[in-house]
Parts: C-alpha cells; sequence; structure tokens
C-alpha cells in the first residue's frame, strides 16, 4: 500500500477521487491500496533560537551571531495533530513506500521532505510531478512515479534557501535590534534588498527638480506638428507668432510598416504584473485567486518562472484554445490562424510551463467563482488567444514640416491589422477599462497621405507648457518588475536565474514589508515609511544589496540542478553574518532612539514617562516598574493598552477565577498599585499594575 501526502486538503481529496481512495477517516482517505493524507503548509520549521539555548531568549550584542552547529526543528503547536498522523500513518506495517505528491516546486519539496525527517520514516520515498490538477494528470503522473531520489538537489537548495533566510534574518534582526534601541528591526535575505529599490526610488523622487519647458505647435487641416523643447514661454510665443497665418510646407515624409510581436504567455510574475495594472490586485491575491483555480482544476500550475509550453504540448494547447474559445464568448476572433509554434520552446521550460488554463473550463460552472477569481481566470485566458495569434500591423509615418524658418515634426499611426491586440481590447471592453498607459502609442493621431513639397496655407497654433516627471513610484506591477530584473546589468547572460526571490516568493515579500511598517499602500503605488527610510539608511550596503542576494538566488537556482555546492553556499552565507556582527558592533546614543520616536503610546499612570512597544512588549521609558504588559493574568493588544493609557475601559475575556473557571468583564481603570511576588528560584519582584473596577456583560 502507497501513502500520498500533498500539500492541502483540497488537493488530497481531488487526488483521493481519481485514484480511488474513497474513503473519508481522521485525517485522510484511504481506498484501492492507497493512503492519502496532507499536510498544512510548513507542519516542521526551524526552531528558533531560545530553542538552542536559555542564553538567547535575551537579546544582546554577545550572543551574536546564533549559528548553529546542528539544526532543530520544532512541530507547529496549531498543526501538531495533522503531524502526528502523518507520523502514524507513515509508520503503518501496510505502507510499503511514501509519495511526495506536495506542490512540484522548491518549498512543496522542502514541505515533505522536512515531515518525513521528523516523523522518522525511511520507507521507499516516489514523486508525484504533475504541472495540471486535472484527473488526466493525475492519473498519468501517479502511473509514472518518479524516484524521491531523483530531487535531492532540489531539496538541498531548498534547505540552503530555508536556512540562510533564517542565519540572514535571525542575526540581522537581532543585531540592529540591540543596536537601535529596542524596535525590531527586521533584516531579510531578499525584504531588505526590495525595501532598499522602494527607499532609493522616493529619494530620487524628492531630491528630483521639474523643469518647466513650452512646445509650439502649427495646427492644419488636423494635423498637428510640434517644434523641439523651448525652455521660455516668451521664445515660444514670438516663433508663433511668426507662424500663424503663415505658409508650411512638407520638407520629407517617410512610412514604414511595422509590427508587434504577440506577447509571451504569463509565468507568475507576469500574471501578477497584469493583475495589477488592469485590476488593481496585489502580487499576494493574484497568487491566491490563481493557486484556487489551480485546484479547482482550471489552470496549470501557478508558481512558475517560464513563459512557454513544452514542444510535446501542440495538441493539448490547441485543445486549450477550443475550449477558451467554447467558453468565453467575449473574445471571439474565428478568423485567425493559431501560431501555437511559437509558444513552445522545451529549451525555456524549467519545472514547469507557463500558466494557461485546462480544458476543464468547458465543463465547469464558472459562475461559481468568485468575481475576482474570474477576473484572474479571465486574464490567463485572452493572454493565451493572443500569444498564439498573428502581429498586431501598423503604418507609421512621421512628416517634417518649415514654417517660418523652423522645423516641426507630426507622426501619425494607421492599423492595418489589429492582430493579437483585440483579444486585450475585448478585455478592456468586458471590464470598461482604459488602455493602459505605459503601453499604449504616443503617435496616435491619424496623417492624410502627404508629399515632400506639399503647402498648407494660414496654419493655427498654440503653444503648450510642459514639465520633467520624476520618476514614478513603485507599484506592485513595477516592483514585481524590478525585483526580476534586480543585479541582472552586473550578471553575465547566461546565469541560471536573476533577481530578487523567486516567483513564488515575492508576493510574501511585499506583503511582509507592509506588515512589518516599511512600506505603505497608498492607491496602486508603494511608499516607504519613515521607519522604512531609517532603517536603510542606517544598514549597511552588503545587508541591502540587491546584487549580492541576486547572486544568491541564482547559485540557490545552481544547487537545485546539482551545479553548485549546498555546503559552499551556506558556508558563504555564515561568513557574510560574522562578518556583519564583528563590523557594527555600536551605535551612539542619539541613533538608539532613532527608531522609537513618533511611536508613544501614552503617558505612564505612574511617573507620567512615554509608555513605548519594545522587543519583549509594552514598556515605560522611565523604567519606573509599571505593569502595562497585561492586566489580571490576560496579555492585552496595543488598541486595549492605548485605551487604558487614555483612562477608558477595556472589555477582557477568560479572567481565571480563584475558585476556578473563567469570566469576561469591563476593566475600568481607578488609579495604580503595588504588587510584589516571589519567583519560584526564590527571586522577589515587584513594581506597579493597574487596579480597576469590574463590569459585567450582559448575558444573553
Amino acid at each position: 500500500m502507497k501513502l500520498v501526502i500533498t500539500e492541502k486538503p483540497s488537493v488530497a481529496a481531488s487526488i483521493s477521487k481519481v485514484i480511488g481512495a474513497n474513503e473519508k477517516k481522521d485525517g485522510f482517505y484511504e481506498g484501492n491500496g492507497y493512503l492519502v493524507s496532507w499536510c498544512v503548509g510548513h507542519l516542521v520549521e526551524l526552531a528558533q533560537p531560545q530553542d538552542y539555548s536559555s542564553i538567547y531568549e535575551k537579546w544582546s550584542y554577545e550572543t551574536l551571531p546564533i549559528i548553529p552547529d546542528e539544526w532543530k526543528y520544532s512541530i507547529k503547536k496549531d498543526t501538531r495533530k495533522q503531524f502526528n498522523i502523518l507520523k502514524d500513518l507513515m509508520h503503518r506495517n501496510d505502507i510499503n513506500s511514501v509519495v511526495c505528491a506536495t506542490d512540484a516546486g522548491r518549498e512543496g519539496e522542502l514541505i515533505f521532505r522536512l515531515v518525513y525527517s521528523e516523523a522518522g520514516c525511511n520507507k521507499p520515498m516516489e514523486r508525484l510531478w504533475i504541472s495540471s490538477m486535472e484527473d488526466k494528470a493525475i492519473r498519468e503522473g501517479m502511473e509514472s512515479l518518479k524516484p524521491g531520489s531523483d530531487y535531492d538537489a532540489l531539496f538541498r537548495a531548498a534547505l540552503a534557501r530555508q536556512e540562510a533566510d533564517w542565519l540572514v534574518g535571525i542575526n540581522g534582526t537581532r543585531l540592529f535590534t540591540v543596536l537601535y534601541g529596542g524596535k525590531i528591526l527586521k533584516v531579510g535575505r531578499v525584504q531588505t534588498p526590495t525595501l532598499a529599490m522602494i527607499v532609493e526610488r522616493e529619494s530620487e523622487i524628492n531630491s528630483f527638480k521639474k523643469q518647466q519647458y513650452f512646445m509650439a505647435h502649427i495646427l492644419m487641416n488636423g494635423i498637428d506638428a510640434v517644434s523641439e523643447r523651448i525652455d521660455a514661454k516668451e521664445a515660444a510665443e514670438k516663433l508663433l507668432s511668426k507662424c500663424i497665418g503663415n505658409t508650411a510646407v512638407v520638407t520629407s515624409v517617410t512610412k514604414e510598416e511595422k509590427r508587434n510581436a504577440p506577447p509571451k504567455l504569463y509565468d507568475l510574475t507576469s500574471l501578477q504584473r497584469d493583475a495589477n495594472k488592469v485590476f488593481g490586485f496585489t502580487a499576494k491575491k493574484t497568487l491566491d485567486h490563481t493557486q484556487t483555480l489551480y485546484e479547482r482544476k482550471l489552470v496549470t500550475y501557478p508558481r512558475t518562472d517560464s513563459q512557454y509550453l513544452t514542444e510535446d504540448m501542440a495538441e493539448t494547447a490547441g485543445e486549450v484554445i477550443d475550449a477558451v474559445r467554447k467558453a468565453f464568448s467575449f473574445i471571439q476572433r474565428e478568423s485567425d490562424e493559431i501560431q501555437i509554434k511559437q509558444v513552445l520552446n522545451s529549451k525555456k521550460v524549467s519545472d514547469h510551463h507557463a500558466i494557461i488554463p485546462t480544458v476543464e473550463i468547458v465543463k465547469a460552472d464558472l459562475r461559481a467563482l468568485s468575481e475576482d477569481e474570474r477576473k484572474v481566470l479571465h486574464l490567463i485566458a485572452v493572454r493565451l488567444l493572443a500569444a498564439t495569434s498573428v502581429p498586431h500591423r501598423y503604418i507609421s509615418q512621421k512628416a517634417t514640416f518649415d514654417c517660418a524658418g523652423t522645423e516641426f515634426k507630426a507622426t501619425g499611426k494607421a492599423v492595418t491589422d489589429p492582430g493579437w491586440k483585440v483579444y486585450e481590447e475585448a478585455l478592456r471592453n468586458l471590464y470598461k477599462k482604459e488602455p493602459d498607459k505605459e503601453q499604449s502609442d504616443t503617435d496616435e493621431q491619424s496623417l492624410p497621405d502627404l508629399g515632400e513639397g506639399e503647402v498648407f496655407e494660414k496654419v493655427g497654433g498654440k503653444v503648450t507648457e510642459h514639465f520633467t516627471k520624476p520618476p514614478a513610484r513603485y507599484t506592485e506591477s513595477s516592483l514585481l518588475s524590478a525585483m526580476e530584473k534586480a543585479g541582472a546589468e552586473d550578471m553575465e547572460t547566461d546565469v541560471e536565474r536573476k533577481g530578487l526571490g523567486t516567483p513564488a516568493t515575492r508576493a510574501d515579500i511585499i506583503e511582509k514589508l507592509v506588515k512589518d511598517g516599511f512600506i505603505k499602500r497608498e492607491k496602486k503605488n508603494l511608499i516607504p515609511t519613515d521607519n522604512g527610510i531609517k532603517l536603510i539608511t542606517v544598514l549597511p550596503d552588503k545587508v541591502k544589496s540587491a546584487k549580492l542576494t541576486a547572486d544568491w538566488e541564482n547559485e540557490l537556482s545552481l544547487v537545485a540542478k546539482g551545479e553548485a555546492d549546498y555546503d559552499e553556499f551556506i558556508s558563504g552565507i555564515i561568513g557574510m553574518v560574522k562578518e556583519l556582527v564583528k563590523t557594527y558592533h555600536s551605535v551612539s546614543d542619539e541613533d538608539k532612539t532613532m527608531f522609537s520616536r513618533g511611536d508613544v503610546l501614552g503617558r505612564c499612570p505612574n511617573c507620567g514617562g512615554d509608555v513605548v512597544k519594545g522587543i519583549y512588549g509594552y514598556y515605560c521609558r522611565n523604567k519606573c516598574g509599571m505593569q502595562l504588559g497585561s492586566v489580571m493574568g490576560i496579555s492585552i493588544n496595543e488598541s486595549q493598552l492605548r485605551n487604558l493609557l487614555a483612562g477608558k475601559k477595556i472589555f477582557v475575556k477568560n479572567i481565571k477565577k480563584k475558585s476556578g473557571g473563567k469570566f469576561d468583564a469591563y476593566l475600568i481603570p481607578e488609579g495604580i498599585t503595588d504588587y510584589s511576588y516571589e519567583k519560584s528560584d526564590g527571586t522577589k519582584v515587584s513594581g506597579k499594575q493597574y487596579k480597576f473596577k469590574m463590569e459585567f456583560p450582559e448575558e444573553k
């Protein structure tokens, strides 16, 4: 009997149905010679520093760097039950082999291997590697399972990524937090260079000095021709005064047939970028919706960095295109010749091919999808048709005019075949969206046929005012693109992978920066906060270097292919961490308070000092002994503490009775009182705490 382990319960249910394991048990399915169970994300994680030694419970410079001699792991408390189920199943006498059916990628491999190892399993391991959750794909995958050892290098790369993130994150975060006085300053191997790019862009915007300029226009029978930039308005108006009512002569005309090639298919990053531009979706939201569509068998595997299909998928691609035309009436264009060959390239497909719909879209009730899920599915379907369509063709025309001895230019275009752009236009029409300004043409005026020497009498004109523009703030779309290309200019053209992070991790990096308070969203823009700017200001170049992080990502991809050594990679990370701690060991007293300014939650009821949040919770800066982190044995959150400091009542649940049991109550602050007690080791603890009046909620 085989034990199949998936990453999520929903995937386990799909696989069980296909292979006939139809009997539902507690935490697994059984039947037809199979058991099918699941992980719930990362069941097993790297242990925290305090799990290695109690000396790491307190953050201090003296305990750094923290570099484990042997890595320890912990099992998440909230999912321990499922881990125990998997462990018991692995050790059942009737289980002959274990099938890894987690997501077919680096992190999926890590999730399974750590559970397999921590459970102490040594039974033969096989790998299910599929790019679609369609029944046919599952069936074929289960019939051609691969030896688990084929993916040992991928596991080593996943392990190296996890350990490198721990080493840089734990040591960097603790180092700069203790140096700068209390507020947790999260440092991350990928997160910090990403923040540095956002801060650098904000600096460029703030230091930008806009310059005013003017342009003179001559207007002739619907043609608008413009001068070069003119610095002074008076000069532009003087030129225009010479031209109005005068004669303009065509001095040159050029016509050129041009074509815009169809776009490539979507990888995850390009899908996230378009979903952000068209619908304003965050990268995380797009990934979540695409993952849901994948689990519903409607699209192929989302966490891919390829924009091509393998060359043996020509027939499949044709079937999917037919399915798309049947499922979505808004994107019909029957006259197109389908150009499937232009999306086939096996050499440019690594672990997974590009994201495309599946033929299941014809059978599925698409009305059952949420509106946002449908939007993502529409994007993917439209991109498949556009990528296999014909080029967008147009005639570009440029004309030069002479008027009053000054040269004016006009450009225009005439579309001869809209080609693949009809599909994008159909999507815009469906959702009533304007064309993307970044990609729209600037020469949209339609010029008549012009000939050299042609004369226009009594021309009109106008002067327009313009300003040079600062760099645009990052949106999620432009940041994803920047992360993908980071460090590329300094790398060889044939490196395995460039950029910060992977398609699968970039969305989470952005969300962490928002959650940690280092960047904020304003409409579509990503803007660094004051603390984000301060953090990048104080961190050394090595920690925030996009080039170094891109080099690491490339090396990890080589480890996954067996072309680079895991030990050498980790040794390099350890060396960098040691050097970091050795180099940065002290800061001035003034700098120690730079991150706590502006974070005051209120005034201490005992001494009137500032109450702030530090590494270990809330405290009074005067360290007067006032207990602020909990009331009556219950930890309180920041909102509750702010209310207490303002003299307002708070609602607290599960207060313990002396006689046993628990109750809920409104606590109304009525001054402070002394407290003292003796710990088990004989140490005496004393201080100040709130005293309260209680009100009890009415029972329902």
